[in-house]
């Protein structure tokens, strides 16, 4: 292994889902102390510095469609012995979010990589699901078109508690594929955690489906699947 203690460390900075106060206090010893924060948006990010009483930090502008030149910038900062947080809009980095790239870019520097854990939308919802959650595979988000229909055979086939994200706009589409996917599953909803609106809905798939049709979806959503015959 390379010596690292040259160069700065990154840190992983988890950040809250919606509410403001979810943040942790190592989370804001970390954003006050780094040299510089790497932020999936800028704005949004401005936003809880303001809010946490911090100012004049370097925000890179770092996501998933200038994550090359802005892995080279921040590897850089982290070769010169500054440390670098990383953020995202909400939650935890690298889980669905911008991160995972620079965590292996990282790696092979090599640079000291830290976590500073905190809020995460799947364990959230997980920590109040009346579904059986003692076993699950985290799917995140299914690809829009190309193989998708080859992850949900498998997701099926492995009968375990399955966790997904989806957007407002794909809600019903992929409802309706859980359907077809994991006939007879049971599935809990949650939406826009810990935000003004948040909701949690528990019932068989056509019970949701029904609960979201006709109306102007809106929120990021978990939606956890348990197939039928579980001890549900």
């Amino acid at each position: 292994m390379n010596d690292t203690t040259a160069n700065g460390t990154l840190y992983i900075v988890a950040t809250p889902l919606g509410n403001l106060e979810d943040i942790t206090l190592r989370a804001i010893n970390t954003l006050k102390s780094a040299n510089a924060i790497a932020c999936e948006d800028t704005r949004k990010t401005s936003i809880l510095l303001r809010h946490l009483g911090i100012s004049g930090k370097n925000l890179i502008s770092y996501h998933a469609f200038n994550e090359t030149k802005a892995i080279n910038t921040i590897l850089n900062l982290l070769e010169d012995g500054l440390d670098v947080a990383v953020v995202t809009d909400a939650g935890t980095p690298a889980i669905s979010d911008p991160g995972y790239a620079l965590v292996r870019a990282a790696y092979d520097l090599p640079v000291k990589v830290i976590p500073v854990p905190g809020p995460s939308a799947a364990t959230a919802a997980l920590s109040i699901c009346p579904l059986p959650v003692h076993n699950f595979f985290f799917a995140g988000f299914l690809p829009h078109k190309k193989g998708r229909k080859s992850k949900l055979e498998f997701f099926a086939s492995i009968k375990c508690t399955i966790v997904f994200y989806e957007s407002p706009h794909r809600i019903l589409k992929l409802l309706g594929e859980i359907e077809d996917y994991f006939p007879g599953a049971r599935v809990f909803i949650a939406r826009e955690i810990t935000k003004l609106h948040e909701e949690y809905l528990c019932g068989s798939t056509s019970e949701v489906i029904q609960r979201f049709t006709g109306e102007k979806t809106r929120g990021e959503f978990v939606v956890v699947v348990s197939p039928a015959g579980k001890n549900q």
